[in-house]
């Protein structure tokens, strides 16, 4: 191990249970046995070991959708028999099918029309516009499954079933808000993170949950009676099960169940169990697939900012990059979740996105949004409820901030909150609290506040987790940050919008969104996308405890003006912008005999193919 990556290890918080809410310090826990060593590599491509060989990525092509900034190209998948990707266009509402049997010129083959192929299946929707946009896209041995939401987010949605040819077989009702299907690696069950976003104003607040299809019978003889609803009942107050360590509840929650909100999920190896990603709640569900339930909710703990190998870009005022190590506290809160297999374990890979709850309607004036119950109206938007702040604002509206290892960072309080410091950073504002007379109503502290401790949404990282014990062994550290200042310069931290460098470093820095994971040449490899500032990141992570960087690849254009493309009609000299997804094709599936990476970028309206080259190490 690198000494970088060895300061970077111990600058962690431990286990799941050591991070506590409120802004309790959990004590360090103690240093875990070495793993074992894991399995010997295949041979690579050139005779020798995979420990000689790595993985180089290469742009070979894309699809655009002349849309921008529509999520015109969010979720991929790809069926090896018709050599097509399935990516899920939200701006149209439909699953556009690209053929890329050349990946260097891939071509629109059709559209799939769910909305409407699910109101002819469904007798109680009286037609298409009963239902809202398309949300994930799964493929399995030639069938297809696809998630779409009602037009009222807080109704229940669908599952549609697809043979891969564009016929349409089956639909069934799942839960609200319906955000990632897959299906399980087996092929007998199809698993649904239905989020239950609440709607604007925040009267009214569904149930997250996790829906269970039996497909064992094939996806066209799919019946509603094949669907089994899983639920989080059991962690309200009084119930039967016990929420993990730090598991995040907001205090506006009417409770447990209608608070926790599904994201994204991945099962294990064997189709036995999955993990579900909670983002809002900085946790990961466990759902035990053969006994139908879910087991266990787990607190994902938090990041110390102030630590080696931790630094971060705090401030958009500061000049540009700037990393430092500041008393702040990184929640984990992961967007996209994935697995592999190592030395008999299950190893979960998250991608530390961060999400703040901001529920919001449309106003045409301040009167107007105080009339409609809101709190705060700005330009349109009519805020019912906001769960951040900067850090600088919490002395404007009265809060006590008494931080234990302030004299480490600045002379005094006024200094660190300075714009060009820690003032600009965002962050969670009912964590490292105490005292709240009332944060149910609007989110937003107040004088009776008291904080002992500062947290900011995401970690800005990538993170293995050991799948049994929830333990974390390992985290990118600042290293995205770094990689990206050192390769972008000037474009370090931009949004996905503009090419204005340093934008972002005040909210959740380049933003991992994606992860992806895959075996090539014997080795493991993580892929993961940064929404904001763009691009892939690739390391190796054939023993989970010592991951490596590889390699870091943009296919974005800094150069140009984005603004001034976008408004011309032709923003395809911008590039990729707004990485979404990423869905490995292996060489055995891929119609090039190599194997690639298909990216779906939200943004850009574009889907972007890479090629995977096994190479030579150094």
């Amino acid at each position: 191990m690198s000494y970088k990556r060895l300061l970077i290890s111990l600058a962690l918080i431990g286990p799941l249970s050591l991070a506590g809410c409120e802004g309790d310090d959990g004590a360090d826990g103690a240093q875990g046995p070495a793993g074992p060593a894991g399995p010997a590599g295949e041979p690579g491509t050139d005779g020798s070991s995979s420990s000689a060989s790595t993985i180089a990525l290469s742009f070979l092509g894309r699809y655009e959708t002349a849309e921008f900034d529509e999520s015109a190209a969010e979720i991929v998948d790809y069926d090896p028999a018709t050599e097509q990707a399935f990516v899920v266009n939200a701006n149209s509402g439909q699953i556009d099918v690209i053929d890329i049997s050349s990946p260097s010129t891939p071509t629109l083959a059709s559209s799939l029309d769910v909305a409407a192929d699910v109101a002819g299946a469904i007798a109680d929707l009286a037609d298409a516009s009963a239902l809202g946009a398309a949300n994930s896209v799964a493929v399995s041995d030639g069938a297809l499954a696809v998630a779409i939401e009602a037009d009222t987010k807080q109704d229940n949605g669908y599952i549609a079933f697809y043979q891969t040819d564009g016929t349409f077989l089956s639909a069934v009702e799942v839960g609200a808000l319906p955000d990632m299907v897959t299906f399980t690696p087996d092929g007998n069950s199809v698993l649904v993170a239905n989020e239950g976003e609440p709607n604007g104003d925040y009267s009214v607040d569904p149930e997250g949950s996790v829906s269970l299809i039996d497909v064992s019978g094939g996806v066209s003889a799919v019946t509603q009676a094949d669907v089994t609803m899983l639920d989080f009942t059991a962690f309200n107050s009084g119930g039967s099960k016990s929420l993990g360590s730090g598991v995040r509840i907001s205090a506006k929650a009417a409770s447990v169940a209608q608070d926790l909100e599904p994201e994204y999920l991945t099962v294990s190896s064997d189709s036995s169990t999955a993990w579900v990603a909670l983002q809002e709640n900085n946790a990961v569900a466990v759902v035990d697939i053969a006994g139908a339930e879910i087991s266990a909710v787990l607190g994902l703990g938090y990041k110390d900012h102030g630590l080696i190998g931790n630094e971060l870009d705090a401030s958009n005022r500061d000049g540009g990059a700037n990393l430092q190590s500041w008393p702040l506290r990184g929640l984990f809160m992961p967007d996209t979740i994935t697995s592999y297999d190592y030395a008999g374990s299950t190893y979960l890979v998250t991608a530390n996105e961060g999400d703040a709850r901001e529920y919001l309607t449309d106003a045409s004036d301040e009167a107007d949004c105080t009339a409609q119950g809101g709190f705060d109206f700005d330009d349109g938007d009519c805020f019912h409820y906001l769960d951040e702040i900067r850090a600088g604002d919490l002395l404007d509206v009265g809060a006590t901030v008494e931080l234990g290892n302030l004299s480490r960072f600045a002379p005094d309080l006024e200094t660190l909150l300075q714009n060009e410091n820690l003032g600009r950073i965002k962050i969670v504002v009912d964590q490292g609290v105490t005292g709240c007379s009332d944060l149910a109503t609007t989110g937003q502290p107040d004088a009776s506040c008291s904080y002992e401790a500062l947290y900011s949404y995401g970690a800005r990282s990538f993170s293995i987790w050991e799948g049994s014990t929830g333990a974390l062994v390992f985290d990118s550290g600042s290293d995205f940050e770094l990689i990206t200042a050192q390769r972008l310069g000037e474009g370090f931290n931009a949004s996905n919008d503009d090419n204005e460098g340093d934008d972002r470093s005040d909210d959740k820095g380049p933003e991992p969104e994606a992860v992806e994971v895959a075996t090539i040449g014997g080795n493991t490899y993580a892929f993961i996308a940064l929404e904001r500032v763009g691009g892939i990141m690739v390391y190796d992570i054939s023993n989970p405890q010592s991951a490596e960087f590889v390699q870091y690849i943009s296919t974005r254009d800094f150069s140009v003006d984005i603004g001034d493309l976008v408004d011309a009609g032709d923003f395809s000299a911008a590039g990729d912008l707004g990485p979404e997804s990423i869905k490995f094709v292996a060489a055995d599936d891929s119609p090039s005999g190599e194997p690639i990476l298909i990216v779906g970028n939200e943004v850009s309206g574009t889907t972007a193919i890479f090629g995977v080259t096994v190479v030579g190490s150094d």
